[in-house]
Formats: structure tokens, sequence, C-alpha cells
């Protein structure tokens, strides 16, 4: 616990040196007499901090124009060097979601999705609080993301007493971010999520919490007119030690249209909540039978604008 405080004291210092920003003092010429009023420009907002809504293993703030249709393909092999002979994890299990994304209104998405393990059904959605503007007059974006999840997997999974409720999880996540050059855009975001009913059976998680908090920080650099490198740091605050966090690097190539962003990372779960509270993924561990805690992955998006 003390370390995770450590952590969590650092990352605060980083985000105050990030986000923190000036007070910017103007003055006008008082000894201009009759001046002719000055048109105020539109106040842009920046140009395309992010390439797709989501980067690696979390959302960005970017919210689609309404009208706008994205499709969305996210795949996970299985881990890289376990005991069997499976390619790197290409012919091991694997998971993968697929959904699709819609603009319904400005600064408004909304979402669908399934998803392989655990057969979760989810519903989400995406509203853009705050825009970064070209002047700086806004020097960062925010946006609100939230999914509710369902495992649809056999009543018998969910014990004696089962209720449909117990089925349901819950994910809430707030993306802070800016963009600093035509280059590099970073963010922060600060997750909570819950799970209806936990997994107490196995002894790893007899200590797992229905309520659980995290914090991210992800970037994308630019290092062409459509590549880019990316990377991604999840850790969980509430979780006992042996939940692990998310680090992920990876290539992203895209044009306005989609995005393909292969990568690797320590999650497997795809869906939010599933990894920030079961993740035993641990990239140090390069003796685990099953697998070094490490998978290979890729992201498509494409989207049309009606």
């Amino acid at each position: 616990m003390k370390t995770t405080i450590i952590k969590f004291t650092t990352f605060s210092a980083i985000l105050v040196l990030i986000f923190g920003f000036s007070l910017q003092i103007s003055a006008q010429d008082s000894t201009v007499v009759d001046a002719a009023p000055v048109k105020k420009k539109a106040d842009k907002p920046v140009r395309a901090p992010w390439g797709a809504g989501m980067l690696i293993e979390t959302q960005t703030d970017l919210v689609w124009a309404p009208k706008t249709l994205e499709f969305v393909i996210q795949h996970r092999f299985g881990n890289l060097n376990s005991g069997s002979f499976d390619l790197g994890g290409l012919y091991a299990p694997s998971n993968i979601r697929i959904a699709f994304n819609y603009g319904l209104f400005k600064n408004f998405n909304v979402g669908i999705g399934t998803t392989k393990d655990n057969m979760y059904q989810d519903v989400n959605v995406k509203y853009k609080i705050l825009t970064q503007t070209k002047s700086n007059s806004m020097p960062i974006g925010m946006a609100y993301y939230g999914n509710v999840a369902m495992n649809a997997t056999p009543e018998a999974n969910f014990g004696n007493n089962y209720s449909f409720s117990n089925r349901l999880s819950y994910f809430n996540q707030l993306i802070i971010s800016r963009k600093f050059t035509k280059d590099l855009t970073m963010q922060v975001s600060f997750s909570y999520a819950h799970f209806n009913q936990i997994d107490t059976i196995q002894s790893d998680f007899a200590d797992l919490k229905h309520d659980n908090f995290g914090f991210g920080i992800a970037g994308r650099y630019k290092i062409g007119k459509t590549s880019s490198i990316m990377f991604e740091y999840d850790q969980a605050l509430t979780t006992p030690e042996v939940i692990k966090p998310n680090i992920s690097l990876g290539i992203e190539l895209g044009t306005s249209a989609h995005a393909f962003q292969i990568f690797v990372t320590t999650y497997r779960g795809i869906v939010y909540q599933d990894n920030m509270v079961y993740n035993r993924n641990d990239f140090t561990d390069f003796d685990n039978p099953s697998g070094w805690g490490i998978l290979l992955g890729f992201n498509m998006t494409r989207n049309w604008n009606f």
C-alpha cells in the first residue's frame, strides 16, 4: 500500500507539472483614440490530437462528430513464450472484441460491443466536456467515458444465489488531455470500476473489492504523416498486489477515416473494468509456465460520415 501511495503522489506531481499553465496578461495601448473595433476570430480547436477514439488499452478524449459511425475490432493473442509451441502466442487462445460507436449529437457518442472472454456485452457513452483550442484559451481537452457490461456466460458460473444483476459491471473514466506540439499529445485518466459480483473462489482474488479506483497516463508521438508511436501505463490503486498494471507500447498507422494500431501489452481483457480488476499478467515474470506476461495485440477502426 505504501508503494501505491508513493506512485500516486509522484503521479500527482507530474500531473501538476504537465497540465499547469500560467495566466496570460495582455495590455492594450491606451493612447489609441477612436480605434476601429477588431473583429474577434473564431477560436478553433486544435487539429487531430488523436487518430482514434481509443489508444491501445484506454479511451482518448476524441468524440466523433454527429452522424459518424465507427467500426472497431480489438484483438489480443495469447501470452508470449508459453510452454507449448504456439508461435509467440499466435496459436494460443485469443480474445477479440467487435464494436460500433456512433456520434448521436455534438460532443456525445454512444456505442455497443461484444467480447469473446466472459462473453461481455457492453453499452457505452462518451461525452466531450472541454475542447483544447489553438489559441490556448482552453489549454486542455476533457471527456467522460462510461460503460455497463453484462457477463453472458452460463448461469451456473454465478453460484447458487443467482440473480441477473450478478452479471453486470460498470466502468467510469475521466480523461484529461493536451496536445503539446503538432506531434505530441498526452493524457491522464482517472477510473472507477464496480462489479456487482466478484470472483472470490480463486485464492488470488480473495481480497478483491466490488469498487476499485485507478489512474493512467498515455501518449502519442507522430513520426510521419500517417504514423505514430504510442505508449500507456495504467495502475489500479485499490486491488491486491496480485493484480498487475498495464504497460503497453505500439505503433499507429492511420488516415482521417481509419486507424490500425499494433502493440505489445500486459492487458488481455479488452473490457476496461475486467482489465483493471482481474489482470494478473506481469511483464517481469519471464518464467511463468503459462507464458510471459506480455501479449501481442492490434486494434482496427474505420469510420463513416452519414
